[in-house]
């Protein structure tokens, strides 16, 4: 189930990109900017393309929200909850003792003439 998720994931966040990318800043959608088309607010005039655009989009992004809750709330269905006011066991043992530093040579090393 969670790899299924993962790539759906994947496919609407491509989408999401390319939907994204075809949009233009100024919303005249996918480039179209002559209103040769008669004024009509068909489904490929500038206004109607910008539309489709913007209504594709908001569907990826809510499924793209959709899905990232659908894996988080799978991978916590596994873990234990705890609280955050709980604390860690402490350890009884022995302190562990500190690593010896390495030895570092007092000056450059140079060869020694012959």
């Amino acid at each position: 189930m969670q790899t299924v998720l993962i790539v759906a994931e994947l496919l609407i966040a491509i989408g999401l990109i390319i939907f994204i990318l075809l949009q233009r800043s100024e919303g005249g959608g996918l480039g179209m900017g002559s209103s040769s088309g008669g004024g009509m607010g068909g489904l490929f005039s500038p206004r109607g393309a910008a539309d489709t655009l913007t209504r594709t989009t908001a569907v990826l992004a809510t499924l793209f929200f959709l899905v990232c809750i659908g894996l988080n709330l799978l991978a916590r269905h596994g873990a234990q909850p705890k609280s955050i006011l709980e604390t860690a066991p402490l350890t009884t043992g022995a302190p562990a003792k500190p690593a010896p530093l390495p030895v570092v040579p007092a000056g450059p090393a140079v060869p020694k003439p012959q």
